[in-house]
């Protein structure tokens, strides 16, 4: 298990990366330091950057434990493996969440961490870096906001969800008015990383996403769960960062607002929300 004080270093070496790598360079981007790699998934020279920094900095945190970076894995897909292994640490590292809004000059991203050991996330740290804010949470010792605990508590309205715009258009078009009447407004900042913070500070209720890469969910997953919620695939099962890339994901951090969620969501037809 990661020490308290291993931790801070990790919260540390993340705010030491967003001011040299990220923050110089936001809205600051030359042409060529964007590029598309498949449709509407960029990255951006401040993405490789910081994932470079970040690695060497947790090489030295935890020496000999392997580091599954997105921008790595985009090179060598075989990395993502080193996350179901056995009786195995490795760190995931997202260096730029929401890539797309920091390459439009829009001021939501963030920097995701986790430790994995035992196919399981034992660690867990989210930066949003415009305003500074770090999540942090390690298995079994609860989640913390800026160094505030977090305990979830029932939302007292319907509630709030972030999900993506194509899965709002399927639930506004499928859900029975009864079932939608019991959710609130449903919107997305397109950064999986602010998300979390956001069902942490209690803005919104819970988060759905369609597609679930370890180094967007896994740390956040976790934070969910020490704060007393849950965090499941669609199919019901707990999520796991080893599980499939396309199994979705809700998390909320109370179970009476979880329970809510899924109920509305299980009565979408699950094969609207499969993976297209």
């Amino acid at each position: 298990m990661l020490s308290v004080g291993d931790s801070e270093r990790v919260a540390g070496l993340m705010r030491e990366t967003a001011a040299t790598e990220l923050l110089p360079r936001f809205r600051n981007l030359a042409a060529g330091d964007v590029r598309e790699k498949r449709p509407n998934d960029f990255v951006t020279v401040a993405d490789v950057a910081a994932e470079q920094r970040l690695a060497l900095g947790l090489s030295h945190i935890l020496p000999g434990v392997p580091i599954v970076g997105e921008e790595a894995v985009e090179k060598d897909p075989g990395l993502v493996d080193l996350i179901a292994r056995p009786g195995e640490r490795c760190w995931v590292v997202d260096p730029l969440d929401g890539t797309a809004n920091f390459s439009k000059g829009h001021d939501v991203f963030a920097m995701i961490v986790c430790l994995i050991e035992d196919r399981q996330t034992i660690g867990g740290w989210i930066l949003d870096v415009p305003n500074g804010r770090m999540a942090m949470a390690l298995k079994g010792q609860g989640v913390t906001l800026d160094g505030q605990r977090i305990v979830g508590k029932p939302a007292t309205r319907p509630p709030k969800g972030l999900i993506g715009y194509s899965v709002r258009k399927l639930f506004d078009r499928h859900l029975p008015d009864s079932q939608r009447g019991r959710l609130g407004p449903l919107t997305t900042l397109n950064c999986a990383g602010r998300e979390y913070i956001e069902v942490l500070r209690g803005t919104y209720d819970f988060n759905l996403y369609r597609r679930t890469k370890p180094w967007d969910h896994a740390a956040g997953a976790l934070m969910m769960a020490e704060a007393g919620g849950q965090a499941l695939r669609f199919n019901g099962d707990p999520y796991m960062p080893e599980g499939p890339l396309e199994g979705g994901i809700v998390s909320a951090t109370s179970a009476e607002t979880m329970a809510i969620a899924k109920q509305v969501l299980d009565a979408v037809e699950l094969p609207l929300l499969a993976p297209r």
